[in-house]
């Protein structure tokens, strides 16, 4: 389904877990990572459209998210030739993509690459918000950049514990004695660190059959 212009309608998910991290998947088979995304059918709304990508690609459903916002018009990118099948050029242009802004409200083990015979990922992370734009293909490099900075207006708070955390030890201290970490509301001496956050690496899923139709 192109519009007349040639642009397939699409949607792109961007999940934040409580952190404000996002969902990173890699391309199956590939050095490519990138958001949840995929095409409107006929006859469905982008909403719609959405949640059956959610599950397909990431095999969440509904009840594991809530919709924080989402951009207010179509954002577009043009797929280059060599990325389009021979009976689709000179028709086909590219995707025209309504993105939406999720905050997961399951948990972790809801997430599952494999959700259908047809999977589009074979390894994901939690990331910070400001993705690395440097591994996305080239051509979707300038929609990612409009939609995470048409969406970071509406990133929810974090967690306000830690920084009641924070306050009730400095309270309790009496001063301000150095920085403060944000992880877990405790205090470092000035030059010590906590490793890094363990939900950020890589979580490697089984070897997974390609989908067939590309």
């Amino acid at each position: 389904m192109l519009d007349r212009e040639g642009f397939r309608p699409n949607v792109g998910i961007i999940l934040l877990n409580q952190k404000n991290q996002v969902f990173w998947g890699k391309r199956i088979r590939t050095h490519s990572w990138q958001f949840p995304q995929g095409g409107i059918d006929r006859g469905e709304t982008p909403e719609q459209a959405m949640y059956r990508e959610l599950h397909e690609e990431v095999g969440l459903m509904p009840e594991h998210v809530a919709i924080v916002a989402r951009t207010r018009d179509w954002l577009r990118y043009e797929v280059p030739d060599r990325y389009i099948r021979r009976d689709a050029r000179g028709h086909y242009k590219g995707q025209k993509q309504i993105w939406y802004l999720l905050r997961l409200i399951g948990h972790d083990w809801n997430l599952n690459l494999r959700a259908t015979n047809h999977p589009e990922f074979d390894a994901w992370r939690w990331n910070d918000y400001w993705v690395p734009l440097d591994v996305v293909v080239e051509f979707k490099r300038g929609v990612y950049e409009m939609a995470l900075t048409e969406l970071s207006r509406y990133l929810p708070r974090t967690d306000p514990r830690n920084r009641y955390l924070r306050g009730n030890l400095r309270h309790r201290d009496g001063a301000d004695s150095g920085p403060v970490s944000s992880h877990m509301g405790l205090e470092l001496p000035p030059g010590a660190s906590f490793d890094p956050d363990p939900q950020t690496m890589v979580t490697q899923s089984a070897p997974i059959q390609q989908r067939s139709d590309g």
